[in-house]
């Protein structure tokens, strides 16, 4: 049985400010993750349209040997540790897809995101029968609070509770920060994230998917926690700032990757 749980982060942004927001911080994230031969690879990165949806399409590669379990590396042959993700991204909706070639169908990652102008109090937002529904463990991250983010993660100057932004005046959020905003015109919108995680390993499956799951939860924390305290670098940015940008960025990892050491948590991080 594939293990399904739904995050939900929420934003003092708007969702049309995510969209910039969201971009411009994978990009800048991606550097932070490639180094010494592993990190992200992307091959492409183009408009699709398929069943009357239209968005962005990508295809990554992420090398990631040096980070998953111990335990994996002992079993899993040289080469295997090489992940394809695959990423619709039909803003406000996006999905994501994340394979192996070596475990092929006993092996995927599934993300399914839902952008909504709320504070995460939508049921069932992306319309699961009631059965799988039931079967769903929701769990809500609050950027701003400090116990959510393990001590290797802490960066001060990517502290929501600390940072302050001198363009949108957002900022510091207190432990009430929710209910503060919405007394305030200050925009506000939560993602909710559907994550499908499917291992099949004799021996390894629980303790590997519930390792997969801790480690989304963990970037979908560091994440939101970066694009809000960015705020200021990426306010104002057009989405032809962002594709020249991430243009620029894909020329940049695969220097990344061939040089320096090893860096960063990765993980499929969500286009």
């Amino acid at each position: 049985m594939v293990v399904v749980k739904e995050y939900r982060v929420v934003l003092p942004v708007s969702v049309e400010e995510y969209q910039v927001g969201q971009l411009y911080s994978v990009a800048e994230a991606s550097k932070n993750e490639t180094g010494g031969g592993e990190g992200i690879e992307v091959l492409k990165n183009e408009p699709y349209e398929k069943d009357g949806e239209k968005g962005q399409y990508t295809h990554k590669i992420y090398h990631l040997k040096s980070k998953v379990p111990g335990y994996v590396k002992l079993i899993a042959p040289e080469g295997a540790l090489v992940f394809h993700e695959k990423a619709w991204n039909a803003y406000p909706y996006c999905r994501t897809i994340v394979t192996n070639e070596y475990m092929k169908d006993d092996f995927m990652i599934k993300i399914e995101t839902w952008h909504k102008p709320d504070m995460g109090t939508i049921e069932n937002v992306h319309c699961l029968d009631e059965q799988s529904w039931r079967n769903v463990h929701v769990v809500p991250i609050d950027i701003a609070n400090n116990e959510e983010v393990a001590s290797g993660d802490y960066k001060p100057e990517e502290d929501p509770a600390l940072f302050h932004s001198a363009k949108t005046d957002r900022g510091p959020l207190g432990p009430e920060w929710k209910n503060d905003i919405k007394k305030t015109d200050c925009p506000y919108m939560c993602a909710y994230k559907l994550v499908t995680v499917k291992f099949k390993w004799w021996g390894l499956q629980t303790k590997v998917e519930n390792f997969i799951h801790r480690q989304e939860q963990r970037i979908f924390t560091n994440f939101h926690r970066q694009l809000f305290c960015w705020i200021d670098k990426w306010v104002g940015l057009t989405m032809e700032d962002i594709r020249r940008m991430e243009d620029e960025t894909q020329k940049e990892l695969e220097e990344l990757r061939k040089t320096g050491p090893v860096r960063g948590t990765s993980a499929a991080y969500e286009q």
